[in-house]
């Protein structure tokens, strides 16, 4: 019995346009017809902008080949299925970084250890190859830890013991060759963490109270590790010293640099991402990066060496009258002091201070800026809570301890160093991160209430429970488009700690307090992912040689490897599909041979 005439295509896409895109996908294996439709490129248009909730205005992604392509991307290649869970830790896991190469990632923890962990075994799984205690140094536990360029030397902070207060660190330098101990540096306070300038040089900070809520901190560069050479060559350098008021210090200190800034991984300026476009087309240049696509430890006060007491947070509780009177006497008294402290730091500083040059980090045009390095560190200048990224170019002559011990001559005049550029966030900072290529620097941050006040530097506003993660543009130093949401944190501004987020090329991810970390796609600005723990997720990490492999660390002493659904499909499929092909097309020509052969 013939069949009657099918449906035409253009009702089987009005059909197919109320359908969810797994229906789609499966009705497209009915017939040749169907599956050309189920192709169709203003379907999957339609389904992309309806299935991630994005609005029509976001253009699809410049590297993208077809919109069905990219529903692929977001839907199959976001590291979100749990493959591996690894338990060595005996203690709250605080941070994870990862080698440039990929093969290599360490973590830090409570239990005071580091861990260094190997990511290329043959079956896929992750396994432990070295583990280094730093109880003997005194150490309290290992917050942070980071590569040098070449992986041969792995940098670790830690927090001493001590106080409660207390804000005292030091950094370690490890050999990846052998694993011994090359150096250590005295790292005040403990939350600066540390970073590498480059292979063999790394910057540390020191804090030095001048009054109650005015210190001073220098940053240091230091040699990795003392050879033959270091009996005629400093170690250490100064490279800047920089006033604090209001009981604010420098802290999270990273390095950018901008030789990419001109032809970043992904531009998030949607206009700007369209005239780069049409220029690649005017020049018949395709794009270089593809898609991927084939069939802390808590924040403490800073109140050492200045005696805080902070006698207005928790007031005894009397009745009487005549206590209060004086209670609220001296809080005034106290509160007059500090605001006079202010006043005259802020004299001294700008008599004291070597003028900033606007022309440092003025933003770049079109070629320019290729050799320009970045100091980055939060700050502040209201409050004791960090609530600024401060901008400090390091020059040429800083990149090496060469020189001066106490970096130039400078006269009395100019007895600090000025920041560069300054970017208030408007909230307490709690994590930042580079894109790879460091053009583009994402800030973790809870938001202060719309208007506030600040009229003590140690009662700061309070903090929003929800994250927002800020972009700014290292380029031209403004913030790029809105803040991303979805994770949340809740301790209060006395207890709030560090959260450790990272970039890959097309991704961003969280740690939060919710117990999940997060994900979301830089070009879309939307949320794909929440990666669940059973207590608070400190710090992620995507690897540099492959964006759908993510890890991430917890409250609950575990890291977790992540994967996407395709990767995890590729390792359950048969190992040799390619070779039985050939060995059947290989028989089959055979056959073939063989009865072409016969008489």
């Amino acid at each position: 019995m013939a069949s009657g005439p099918g449906l035409p295509d253009s009702l089987v896409l009005e059909i197919f346009l109320h359908l969810p895109h797994k229906a789609v996908l499966s009705a497209g294996f009915t017939c040749r017809q169907w599956f050309a439709v189920s192709r169709d490129e203003f379907l999957w248009k339609e389904l992309f902008y309806n299935y991630y909730c994005i609005p029509r205005s976001v253009p699809r992604h410049p590297a993208a080949e077809s919109w069905y392509r990219e529903f692929k991307r977001l839907y199959d290649c976001i590291p979100c299925v749990e493959v591996q869970t690894l338990k060595e830790h005996h203690d709250q896991v605080l941070h994870l970084a990862f080698s440039h190469r990929g093969h290599r990632f360490s973590s830090c923890s409570k239990d005071c250890t580091v861990k260094v962990w190997d990511t290329e075994r043959s079956d896929g799984t992750i396994s432990l190859i070295h583990s280094s205690s730093m109880r003997q140094f005194n150490w309290g536990y290992t917050q942070f830890s980071q590569f040098n360029a070449d992986d041969t030397l792995l940098l670790v902070s830690g927090v001493y013991l001590g106080p409660h207060h207390s804000s005292s660190g030091e950094i370690a330098v490890i050999s990846l060759e052998n694993y011994t101990l090359l150096s250590r540096v005295r790292n005040k306070p403990y939350d600066v963490f540390g970073c590498w300038l480059n292979e063999t040089h790394l910057i540390s900070g020191n804090l030095h109270w001048i009054g109650n809520m005015t210190s001073c901190s220098v940053l240091w560069l230091n040699k990795a590790f003392q050879d033959i050479e270091s009996e005629n060559v400093n170690v250490v350098k100064r490279l800047f010293k920089i006033q604090n008021i209001n009981a604010s210090t420098i802290r999270t200190v990273m390095v950018a640099h901008c030789r990419r800034h001109d032809s970043p991984d992904l531009l998030l300026d949607y206009e700007a991402q369209s005239k780069a476009q049409a220029q690649r087309t005017q020049q018949h240049q395709p794009l270089v990066f593809d898609l991927g696509i084939t069939d802390s430890e808590e924040e403490e006060d800073e109140d050492e060496e200045r005696g805080e007491k902070r006698v207005s947070a928790h007031p005894p509780s009397f009745n009487l009258p005549g206590i209060q009177h004086v209670i609220h006497g001296h809080q005034s008294i106290a509160a007059r002091e500090r605001e006079l402290e202010t006043k005259v730091a802020r004299l001294m500083g700008s008599r004291r201070t070597k003028a900033p040059d606007p022309n440092l980090v003025s933003p770049s045009a079109p070629g320019e800026g290729e050799d320009k390095t970045y100091l980055l560190f939060t700050t502040g200048s209201l409050t004791y809570s960090p609530h600024q990224i401060g901008i400090k170019r390091i020059m040429p002559d800083q990149m090496t301890t060469c020189g001066p011990v106490l970096g130039e001559e400078r006269s009395t005049d100019e007895f600090f160093n000025s920041l560069d550029h300054v970017i208030d966030i408007h909230g307490h900072i709690i994590g930042m991160g580079l894109s790879p290529d460091h053009r583009y620097l994402y800030v973790n941050s809870r938001a202060w209430p719309a208007g506030c006040v600040i009229s003590d530097p140690m009662s700061p506003p309070p903090i929003a429970e929800e994250i927002d993660l800020h972009v700014i543009d290292l380029k031209s130093l403004r913030e790029e488009r809105r803040s991303l949401r979805a994770h949340r944190a809740f301790t209060p501004n006395d207890e709030c700690f560090f959260i450790f987020l990272d970039v890959s090329r097309d991704f961003v991810a969280s740690g939060a307090e919710d117990k999940h970390g997060y994900i979301w796609d830089r070009h879309y600005n939307i949320c794909l992912a929440r990666l669940k723990h059973d207590d608070v997720v400190n710090s992620v990490a995507f690897s540099p040689a492959d964006q759908e492999l993510l890890l991430s660390a917890s409250d609950d002493s575990t890291i977790k490897v992540w994967r996407s659904p395709r990767m995890v499909r590729l390792a359950e499929a048969p190992q040799h599909p390619l070779r039985s092909r050939k060995l059947l097309s290989s028989l089959l020509g055979r056959r073939s041979a063989n009865l072409n052969g016969k008489p």
